[in-house]
């Protein structure tokens, strides 16, 4: 404890900087600050000290640069900010994870937001970090227990792979994305909740993971009342805390919810910046914001560890060609949809099979395993196709024996996407078989 002690006392005093350059308000307006005397040492992305209300700290953070002065974007409401206040520069942007924060709540800055102080770590990881060198990078590697047959047979989740998960509001993304939190293989959990209401980010910690979820989780949250800049820096923190772990050898399991709400984040951050918006709003930078951050995540080199991540995306509409939802399927090795109209009949967690795949297949199963997956995957859609004709009743039993098969199934394979896994892949396996056999 005393070597624990030291430590983070020593790197709390490395980064102390007693002396920081200093500029001066020139202009306020249109959400931003412009700052004079702070051109020929600011870096865009930098972070800068306000004065706030009744002497309280504003963060901004630099959004561009001229040879006269920077403007700034302030981390919460300007109001009381005037002509001549001080500006101070903090300078590069990062966090510095440390193994203590497993069980804790931070915000986007490394600040505790549960109870009792936070250690600052050792090594600081920038924000805004290169993904890994892929002729470095090792493949996909084994398949995961998740402790849910769907996952573990029909839609398979291999270390280091990255899939999303694409839902419209009140449809089961959060529970779904918490039993995965539980239950997948891993070592580590690092949970990123992005734009999510303040309630329900006490509801997720407490309620829904608990206590045994917790023993192996950090949670990174920005509310949805906290500045653009704050919602944005919540993903980028994520993946660097999911980052330190994985140079220790670890397998970290990152849970993102959501990408929309970064990429909302993202828009009113370029467009405060002056970048024009055209991808139904959203600026040309969009796409490489959410790739990067995509690319961070997968398999690690043969001396780190893996990040097998999720990624949710808000779908307004079932529109799954609007532009967050295009980027993503075009980068990851997998998604899985969530349809509403499966949700209001009752069944959770909503998957709609016929319009999810994962790319670890057919590699994550042996080819016994890959016939059944095949087979079922034919059974519901044949049931697919002609489910408006049984319903209508203008089907008659017998005309048609793999019509039959599929309508015997079907009820089977429903309740088998539901089903949560006690055992293993095999006993997975194993049940699917049942629900197909006559």
């Amino acid at each position: 404890m005393l070597g624990i002690g030291l430590d983070a006392l020593t790197s709390e005093i490395c980064a102390v900087n007693p002396v920081r350059p200093v500029g001066r308000i020139s202009a306020l307006g249109g959400g931003t600050v412009t700052v004079t005397g702070l051109s020929d040492v600011a870096a865009l992305g930098d972070l800068v000290e306000l004065p706030g209300k009744d002497g309280a700290r504003l963060r901004g953070e630099v959004l561009t640069l001229s040879l006269n002065n920077i403007i700034v974007l302030p981390d919460g409401d300007a109001e009381g900010l005037q002509i001549g206040d001080r500006v101070i520069l903090h300078g590069q942007d990062n966090i510095a994870p440390d193994e203590s924060w497993i069980g804790r709540v931070v915000d986007p800055f490394g600040n505790a937001l549960d109870d009792g102080p936070i250690l600052r770590g050792k090594k600081a990881y920038p924000l805004r970090g290169q993904p890994l060198n892929p002729t470095e990078r090792r493949g996909l590697g084994a398949r995961l227990e998740t402790g849910m047959a769907v996952f573990n047979t029909l839609l398979p989740i291999v270390r280091g792979q990255r899939i999303g998960l694409f839902a419209g509001s009140g449809v089961g993304k959060t529970t779904l994305l918490a039993r995965l939190a539980m239950e997948l293989q891993a070592d580590i959990v690092v949970i990123g909740m992005i734009g999510e209401r303040g309630r329900e980010v006490r509801e997720f910690v407490e309620r829904i993971l608990g206590t045994a979820g917790m023993k192996r989780a950090i949670v990174i949250a920005a509310t949805s009342d906290m500045s653009p800049m704050a919602r944005r820096r919540c993903a980028w923190s994520a993946m660097a805390v999911a980052e330190y772990f994985r140079d220790q050898g670890k397998h970290v399991l990152f849970l993102a919810d959501s990408v929309t709400r970064f990429a909302d984040a993202h828009r009113e951050v370029a467009l405060a910046s002056g970048e024009a918006g055209n991808l139904r709003g959203y600026p040309p930078s969009t796409t490489h914001l959410i790739t990067s951050l995509c690319e961070r995540a997968g398999p690690g080199t043969e001396t780190s560890g893996d990040i097998t991540a999720v990624f949710s995306v808000l779908v307004a509409g079932s529109d799954m060609d609007e532009p967050v939802s295009d980027i993503l399927r075009g980068v990851l090795d997998g998604h899985v949809i969530l349809d509403r109209k499966i949700a209001e009949r009752g069944r959770f967690p909503a998957i709609d099979l016929l319009r999810s795949v994962s790319r670890s297949l057919p590699d994550a199963a042996s080819d016994a395993e890959n016939e059944l997956i095949a087979a079922a995957r034919k059974s519901l859609g044949t049931y697919d196709r002609t489910e408006m004709m049984i319903q209508a009743g203008l089907y008659s039993t017998g005309t048609d024996p793999i019509i039959d098969a599929s309508i015997k199934a079907f009820p089977k394979l429903d309740v088998f996407i539901t089903k949560r896994e006690a055992e293993n892949t095999e006993a997975s396996f194993e049940a699917l078989a049942n629900c197909l056999a006559d």
